[in-house]
């Protein structure tokens, strides 16, 4: 029996035309009414940062649940309530902070980042992304290597070889010795 991929064709035109069409009709709508929404949510909040982030993450939210906002008839009140609930949680978060901020007060000193931290982190940024997340799950957080396995979806083994990989890697950037033992220096001392 012969398949007719006419119509599988003609699906995949018909999908993409209405996704284009969506894309369409969303920035028109995001073009209409973005700039008020910003100045209404900045009435608000007093902060214009604030508000366009507020704003803006309420377009994006908005924007993977375009299809049904649109069937419902008002995404412009639908993004409204989001932003202004996501500037007052905000607002809360910061008014909080400093609220703990006065309770507690500063620290009594604050330890400046030494050049072993710096030069740390900018091996670690040198490495592959899947090395560098489970050096950090595994030695900064001190999971073990089962729950690692477990976030990042792959298995124990995988970790322990993205494990070996990255130590190598960042003792070769740090300029350490991978061998088991150092090699003598002139005079037989280590």
């Amino acid at each position: 029996m012969t398949r007719d991929h006419r119509g599988t064709a003609g699906v995949a035109v018909g999908a993409t035309a209405a996704a284009a069409t969506a894309r369409a009709e969303f920035d028109a709508f995001y073009a209409a009414t973005a700039r008020r929404m910003v100045a209404a949510v900045y009435a608000l909040t007093g902060n214009l940062a604030d508000a366009e982030d507020a704003v803006q993450e309420a377009y994006a939210r908005a924007w993977a649940k375009w299809a049904r906002l649109r069937a419902e008839g008002d995404p412009g009140g639908w993004v409204r309530v989001v932003a202004q609930r996501l500037a007052v949680s905000s607002w809360r978060k910061a008014r909080n902070r400093l609220r703990a901020h006065v309770r507690v007060g500063t620290p009594a000193s604050v330890p400046e980042l030494g050049p072993d931290h710096v030069a740390l982190v900018a091996a670690l940024q040198k490495l592959p992304k899947d090395q560098r997340r489970v050096i950090v799950l595994f030695h900064l957080y001190d999971l073990p290597a089962d729950t690692v396995a477990r976030e990042i979806g792959c298995s124990a083994g995988a970790v322990r070889t993205r494990l070996f990989r990255a130590r190598q890697a960042l003792a070769e950037l740090l300029g350490e010795e991978t061998g088991a033992a150092a090699e003598p220096t002139a005079s037989g001392a280590r």
